[in-house]
């Protein structure tokens, strides 16, 4: 065994091959990586206090200038003498900028005639180019004030006085004398068909006279059965052009309590019948079909009980109808609401 001496001048024992401390290593590493760290730091000089000023970098506000000032580069801006420049731009400039828009608008607008002479070059205006798809007919009532409901007293002239006047203009186009002029009486009970007619061709229309509508036709009682207690409201099929309803039967009317006590209805009376007759149908439109009218149900409660308030559903039976659907309410039915007072 030796003496060994360190760095501390203290002696110290150790075995004759026992390798280097390795923590001498590590202390002067690390004392030399911290000695180039503080020469770096010693280099970089502290900013001074004028350095941390930011005020001086703000944008400063321009002054403000006088309104003369503000008018004389307004006239400026607007011809400007020097350069002979109108707005900012020289009389060749404004040239090419006209004649561009010139170009593309013409342009424009002949694309844009070109495809509507397409376009009506194409259809017909008798009758839809695509009718793939026709959607079965809906129903319409009078009288309609704001809403199917019919509340008045039998008593009160003032309560039921609208209903009437109501049901006296739209009947107006089905007065007798009226049909007879422009329309042809028909007998047969099938479809009308005249299809064999050229295509710009007028159409015939069956008469359907308003004095076939009896007790609710107005001319015996021009009340509708409203001052009695009794009233009468008209129904009507969707018109749809070149649609052949019930597929060769006759499409019937109900009528029914949708809510409210059964018995309050009372008796159900229809004119002339319950059913629309073929002859009525098709429908050519109002260009080849002017005189056309629509047949009418006339539908009496003869015996509503007074003071009940139910809603009151009618509806269209045939084949190809659809009464029932859940997101249209007037496809192929109408439901009113109904109070009779004394």
């Amino acid at each position: 065994m030796e003496p060994s001496s360190t760095e501390g001048g203290a002696e110290e024992t150790l075995p004759k091959n026992h390798p280097p401390r390795p923590p001498h290593k590590v202390i002067l590493k690390h004392g030399q990586e911290l000695e180039e760290e503080q020469e770096e730091l010693a280099e970089h000089q502290p900013l001074e206090q004028e350095d941390l000023n930011f005020e001086r970098w703000k944008r400063r506000p321009l002054p403000r200038r006088t309104l003369h000032q503000k008018i004389a580069d307004l006239k400026t801006y607007l011809w400007n003498a020097e350069t002979n420049e109108f707005m900012g731009r020289s009389g060749k400039s404004w040239s090419l900028i006209l004649l561009f828009y010139a170009a593309l608008y013409l342009f424009l607008a002949a694309m844009f005639g070109g495809c509507m002479f397409c376009l009506m070059w194409s259809i017909s205006p008798y009758h839809p180019t695509f009718n793939d798809r026709v959607m079965p007919p809906g129903m319409t009532m009078a009288p309609h004030l704001q809403g199917h409901d019919i509340a008045f007293n039998a008593s009160d002239r003032k309560s039921w006085k609208k209903y009437a006047r109501s049901m006296d203009e739209y009947l107006r186009p089905y007065n007798d004398g009226a049909q007879e002029r422009k329309n042809m009486r028909c007998t047969h009970a099938g479809y009308f068909m005249q299809d064999n007619l050229e295509e710009s061709a007028e159409r015939k229309a069956c008469q359907f006279k308003r004095s076939w509508l009896g007790d609710c036709s107005g001319l015996q009682d021009p009340h509708y059965g409203y001052s009695q207690g009794r009233p009468c409201v008209l129904l009507r099929m969707n018109r749809i052009l070149g649609y052949l309803p019930g597929e060769g039967k006759p499409v019937n009317v109900t009528c029914g309590v949708k809510k409210g006590p059964a018995e309050a209805l009372g008796e159900v009376q229809f004119f002339p019948k319950s059913i629309f007759d073929l002859k009525y149908y098709p429908y050519y439109g109002k260009l080849r079909h002017g005189n056309y009218s629509a047949p009418v149900v006339a539908v009496r409660f003869a015996s509503v009980q007074y003071d009940s308030h139910i809603q009151v559903q009618c509806k269209l039976n045939g084949k190809g109808i659809i009464n029932d659907s859940p997101t249209d309410r007037y496809l192929g039915s109408v439901t009113f609401s109904l109070e009779v007072g004394a």
